[in-house]
């Protein structure tokens, strides 16, 4: 019986890790922590106190926010947030912001 040698290039080390954060389990992971981190610098420190819950699901973004006043201004300003978002993401990964 003979055994089949595998044979591997080195790659270096960033290359490596590229291809693990390329993958879909860690890229999702990514994406969730740098929204979470975009909202509250594209929308102020102020925001924390009014954000209880950023959830990404598929390519909609629900923000559940504690005051209605707010939620209520927010959704004026949806389409901007959006656009302002999938900016600093580098592409278009936001389709639909669902304020609650």
């Amino acid at each position: 019986m003979k055994l089949s040698k595998r044979k591997f290039e080195p790659q270096t080390i960033g290359k490596v890790l590229d291809e693990i954060v390329q993958s879909k389990a860690l890229k999702s992971g990514i994406t969730n922590a740098r929204i979470n981190e975009l909202w509250y610098e594209l929308m102020g420190s102020h925001m924390t106190s009014y954000t209880e819950k950023i959830t990404l699901r598929g390519n909609t973004l629900f923000v559940s926010l504690n005051n209605a006043a707010l939620r209520e201004e927010l959704g004026y300003g949806k389409d901007k947030i959006l656009e302002m978002m999938n900016e600093q993401l580098g592409s278009e990964i936001l389709e639909k912001i669902v304020l609650r």
